[in-house]
């Protein structure tokens, strides 16, 4: 082998100074700081002046910035707020009434999977679990489900309200390493919602736990209608929500019962103020036979005359907002708020992390991040964990929706203020938040329905519980973090995995499930069982490889046997990148563009570092191919 050339930095006079037995190291780029371990979080320097090298006025100059800069901060975050109450709004137009015809086929919903699917697919259609949860409690007021059946529903609706803070995640695609921890951050809800149901929805099936449960505590109690969950939040919202489109509600809990003429109603409600005045009125019956019991009944020549109550609504005040004179169908409606919600949402939580990436910095940001992340000190370091789970409950609770408090919090975990480790017990608290709220609200419940209605309050309280006994006491079994922190780096690497990811949860998963569960329980169980066993078996074998691979036989120590696109992902993302180069070549796509010119640089920094590599002094758990890359560089 020829000798190895000697290769001079010209940017380095020390590199010809260098005794000839000292050890030269391979060269590393000091803009990698975060690759070895890009979960850390990012110290937020303030390069500015300190306060002490401030004249006065700057000083002043500062302080104004500041407080502009939180006075458009609570103006994005209110807009942000609104966006996503007015996309709920939008979805529920868009497939509110196919929610209440899903809902209508109560012998779907006694299939325990198939009860879990719909309510997955109908918060999904309605983006709000305490509406899916407002149908389920009327169905089991009028009699047409019932409580046991509603459990599933239940389940499937806090998993489904999930999706809104993973689609907030997907915003902040721009930058890698912030979209890794906000990826990771949202989809912790995720994870935690589907192992509880994978846990406890066989356990409720085969023991009917929850619903025992729930049904000792309310025979037990004599609890008493109370008044309704308070407004919080919605005071403030509602003026400029309610001025852009306002639902009646009722519609869909009426087709989700079976009324007929509910079905022709518009979810626009266009009457803010209306009166219903009950009259008799007199009315032609056959004969006496006919007559009501206990109306008056009377004979005038060949007629027989009877009294009836007749209810008639009037209508006294149109509402106020922008589509009451709109002669527009509610698709069209929704498709027209859908569209604009998200591009409000979008730029407001684009500006929202731009604001507070200039206002967390220096020794505010140091503030805040012990604040977030620091334990207590030894022993009582595990009580940190629990009170961030009673702050998510005590926030949920006043915002009253855990879709707002975890697409708040997504953000600033991807700018790293909050870690994913307390980002973790904040929404395992949010879903508590969200579930007291609802006991409220059915506690204001009729009478006569305030024991269903406060049952199935119940089941989705004691279901978060039990989810969190399962997945958060014993740090060994805080799974979701490690599953979320996993499908970040995924999604990370491969940003369209991101998409596909939530195409595959919220929608083809549940859509194939609830398909097998129509077909019937011996086509479910035919199907699923062999799927399970080969998830096992795969989950298995890679933990195995990982860590006592001698115990495998040799074909199984690696998954190269397979052809490449069943163990890589890497083909398949050529063919998305082709695709996405394309859109971009004739769309003008920022995005893919930006993603180019980074794997560019990207890679004209590693062929930079080649040349400076010692191939002699390689590490040896570095790839052979990039061993070979660097000899054949060294030897030019």
């Amino acid at each position: 082998m020829a000798p190895r050339p000697e290769v001079r930095d010209t940017l380095s006079p020390t590199l010809d100074t260098a005794p000839k037995d000292s050890v030269v190291l391979p060269a590393y780029s000091t803009e990698d700081k975060y690759e070895d371990d890009p979960w850390n979080l990012p110290e937020l320097q303030d390069n500015g002046l300190k306060w002490s090298e401030l004249d006065t006025k700057g000083k002043v100059l500062r302080v104004l910035t500041a407080v502009v800069k939180f006075i458009l901060l609570v103006g994005f975050l209110y807009m942000f707020v609104c966006s996503l109450d007015v996309l709920s709004s939008a979805f529920q137009l868009v497939g509110g009434k196919a929610a209440g015809d899903i809902f209508q086929d109560n012998a779907v919903l006694s299939n325990p999977v198939a009860g879990l699917v719909i309510g997955v697919l109908v918060t999904l259609l309605v983006q709000s679990s305490s509406t899916s949860s407002s149908i389920v409690v009327s169905m089991v007021s009028s009699g047409l489900l019932e409580v046991q059946s509603a459990v599933p529903v239940i389940m499937g609706a806090n998993i489904g309200t999930s999706v809104t803070n993973t689609i907030v995640a997907m915003m902040q695609a721009g930058d890698r390493n912030e979209f890794r921890r906000a990826f990771a951050g949202a989809t912790v809800h995720d994870f935690f919602n589907w192992l509880s149901v994978l846990i406890l929805l066989p356990l409720e099936a085969a023991t009917g736990v929850l619903y025992k449960l729930t049904k000792i505590i309310i025979d037990s109690f004599n609890i008493q209608g109370g008044n309704n969950a308070p407004d919080l939040l919605n005071v403030i919202t509602d003026p400029l929500t309610d001025a852009i489109i306002e639902l009646d509600k009722k519609v869909i809990s009426d087709i989700a019962t079976g009324d007929p003429a509910a079905r022709n109603k518009s979810l626009i409600k266009i009457w803010c103020k209306t009166e219903k005045i009950t009259t008799l009125v007199n009315i032609t019956v056959p004969s006496d036979a006919n007559c009501t019991t206990g109306a008056l009944c009377w004979v005038e020549g060949n007629k027989t005359l009877t009294q009836i109550n007749v209810t008639e609504t009037i209508n006294l005040e149109r509402c106020n907002h922008i589509f009451v004179y709109a002669n527009l169908p509610d698709l069209a409606v929704g498709l027209i708020l859908l569209a604009l919600s998200l591009l409000i949402l979008c730029t407001c939580l684009i500006l929202i992390v731009k604001l507070l990436n200039s206002m967390l910095k220096g020794q505010v940001a140091v503030v805040i991040k012990k604040v977030l992340n620091t334990d207590f000190p030894f022993p009582f370091g595990w009580v940190t964990g629990y009170i961030a789970i009673m702050v998510g409950a005590g926030m949920t609770f006043i915002v009253q929706s855990s879709s707002v408090f975890t697409s708040a919090i997504t953000p600033l975990v991807g700018i790293g203020v909050i870690s994913l480790e307390r980002a973790y017990p904040l929404t395992l608290g949010s879903n508590i938040g969200t579930t007291t709220t609802a006991i409220l609200a059915a506690m204001a419940a009729p009478g006569e329905t305030l024991a269903n209605s406060l049952q199935v309050a119940l089941c989705h309280f004691f279901f978060n519980i039990a989810g969190i006994l399962l997945w958060y006491p014993i740090p060994f079994t805080r799974i979701p973090i490690r599953l979320a922190r996993a499908l970040g780096n995924r999604t990370a690497k491969y940003r369209w995995f991101a998409a596909l990811y939530l195409l595959l949860c919220f929608l083809l998963m549940p859509l194939t499930i609830l398909g097998l569960s129509l077909a019937g329980w011996q086509v479910l169980v035919g199907v699923a069982v062999p799927i399970v066993v080969l998830a096992i078996f795969i989950i298995v074998v890679n933990l195995m490889q990982a860590r006592c691979p001698q115990y495998l036989p040799s074909g199984l120590r690696d998954w190269d046997f397979l052809p490449r696109p069943l163990h890589s992902m890497a083909p398949w993302d050529r063919v998305v990148t082709s695709g996405m180069a394309f859109c971009g070549a004739r769309c003008c796509c920022k995005c893919c563009q930006s993603t180019d010119d980074e794997e560019k640089g990207l890679q004209e920094r590693k062929k930079s570092l080649e040349i400076y590599d010692n191939p002699v002094l390689t590490r040896d758990d570095e790839p052979q191919e990039t061993s070979k890359e660097t000899m054949k560089a060294t030897q030019l």
